[in-house]
Formats: structure tokens, C-alpha cells, sequence
């Protein structure tokens, strides 16, 4: 729910704030809170996490900023339609990964599973008409988005190796690289003369896309990595474009259609489905 919400952030976003500072903000913000919250838990486990730190700052530097300025810049550059398409593709990167490098079982039902929530997010994105899909023309940012899905994915796969130390430090050293490599974006953006100071609405974003998909999201997500493991988790990452439609009825009061109840019942119904299958692949 949180992720879905960015999207709206990232809506209510243009023309109060540019994409790469907003980048810099959120991890900015999102740092000072766990260094907040977690400097004791930190200090505890510096002596396991410093043996690490090159492949957790390649983690907060593609997964989380990288990833960021990718979704944030594509979302300048293609539509919405296809954003929402090219994100069902995270989970079956994910599950590809897995595969790939630990060999994982992965069932037929787990396979089912995560095709009926693909489904589920096409409806979302074209609000319910398959034949939209077949007529959408390709955009810079549609690469965008493949690249962002793929090193989130990768992202996922390589919290496995991180499944026994706090989520809260692990976190706080993750968010901490992606600070650090969001600043050159940021230069970047200003050396170019595309750098927009945060307008009043623009703060208030900052603010809740710190607190709520940099922050308490991925504290989540990482808790939900470490419980049930990155192929499973991952599946859940579908439920991204349904809560977003759902939100941007709430908040930006656009019409909630038919197709986003059904598309919520495929999503729902998917992860069921892969969830159980997981259960049968274990066996």
C-alpha cells in the first residue's frame, strides 16, 4: 500500500519538487529517522555489517536510488499505462533470479500464480481492456522502468543473504548508500539547470514519501524477505498498481471502475495461488 501510494506521490510531485532531488530528500529523511530509531540496534550488529559493506552499498545504490530516479524519470517520459504493466515484471524477475543462482523449486502453481496476478495488473493498466495492450508504442521510459524492475529485483534476491541480522540496521547501512549516490544525481540535476527547489506541497511530499515508502516499506518488506524468502515476497510486489488505483480514487478522486475490483480479486487470488504453491513445492 505504501508503494502504491508513491505513485500518487509521484503525481502530486510534478511541478512541486524535481525527480533527483526528491531522490536525495526521501533518503535524507529516511536515514535521520533510522539513525533515530536504530542507532543502539546499529551499533550491535556494525561488527557483522561492516564485513559487508561493499554489496550492501551496491544494494542502496542500484536498488533503492538508482531504482528511484529510473521510476521517478520514466515517469516524465512514458505513460502510466505501460509503469503499471512493466511492474508485474519484478516478481518473475525475481523468481528467475532465484532460480538461476540458488536453484529454488518453483511449481506449477507458483508459475499459475504468478500469471493470474500479471493479469491482474494488466487489467489495472489498461483499465480493462486487453486491446489497449496491443497497441502501445514503446517509450525511453518503458526502459526505464525494465532496468528499475530488474535492479529492485536483484535488490530482493540479495536481501536473502542478509536474512540474519536486524532489518532495522541492515536498513539503515542500505539507505545510507542510497543517500550517498542520489547526491551526484542531484548535482547532476542542478549542473543541468533541471533542479527545482521543493515548493509548500512539495515539502509535504517529502515528508510522506519518507515516512511511508522509503521508511516503513521497506522495513516491511525487508521483515518479509527475511520470513518467507524473496521469491514469495516478491509476489506481493503486484499488489503495487491495484493499491495505487485504489488511492488515487481516494485521494486524487479519480472514478473506481468494475475492472479494479476484478483486478483486485486476480491479484489476491494469484499470490493465494503461489503461496500455496510454495507449501506444495516444500513438500
Amino acid at each position: 500500500m505504501c508503494w502504491g501510494a508513491n505513485s500518487v506521490f509521484a503525481k502530486l510531485a510534478v511541478g512541486n519538487i524535481s525527480p533527483m532531488l526528491l531522490v536525495s530528500l526521501r533518503w535524507l529523511g529516511a536515514v535521520l529517522l533510522l539513525l533515530v530509531f536504530a542507532r543502539n540496534i546499529l551499533v550491535r550488529d556494525w561488527g557483522y555489517l561492516r564485513n559487508h559493506l561493499l554489496p550492501l552499498f551496491i544494494m542502496g545504490a542500484l536498488g533503492f536510488a538508482t531504482f528511484n530516479a529510473l521510476f521517478y524519470v520514466a515517469a516524465h517520459t512514458t505513460t502510466a499505462l505501460n509503469i503499471g504493466i512493466i511492474q508485474g515484471s519484478i516478481p518473475v524477475f525475481v523468481m528467475a533470479g532465484m532460480f538461476a543462482l540458488y536453484r529454488s523449486p518453483v511449481s506449477i502453481l507458483q508459475i499459475i500464480g504468478v500469471a493470474v496476478t500479471i493479469i491482474g495488473v494488466c487489467m489495472v493498466a489498461s483499465a480493462g481492456n486487453f486491446e489497449r495492450l496491443f497497441t502501445l508504442r514503446i517509450q525511453p521510459g518503458d526502459y526505464f522502468m525494465i532496468a528499475a524492475c530488474f535492479l529492485y529485483a536483484g535488490y530482493a534476491i540479495a536481501l536473502k543473504r542478509f536474512s540474519g541480522v536486524s532489518s532495522l540496521s541492515l536498513f539503515t547501512v542500505i539507505a545510507s548508500a542510497a543517500l550517498l549516490t542520489s547526491i551526484p544525481m542531484s548535482y547532476a540535476e542542478f549542473v543541468l539547470g533541471a533542479l527545482q527547489w521543493p515548493t509548500l506541497q512539495g515539502w509535504v511530499i517529502v515528508a510522506l514519501v519518507t515516512l511511508l515508502p522509503s521508511f516503513l516499506a521497506q522495513i516491511c518488506f525487508i521483515q518479509g524477505v527475511a520470513a518467507i524468502g524473496p521469491g514469495r515476497a516478491g509476489v506481493f510486489v503486484n499488489l503495487v498498481p491495484v493499491f495505487a488505483a485504489i488511492l488515487a480514487v481516494s485521494i486524487l478522486h479519480e472514478p473506481f471502475r468494475i475492472y479494479h475490483g476484478m483486478a483486485l480479486v486476480l491479484v489476491i487470488g494469484g499470490i493465494g495461488l503461489s503461496e500455496r504453491g510454495k507449501k506444495v513445492s516444500a513438500h
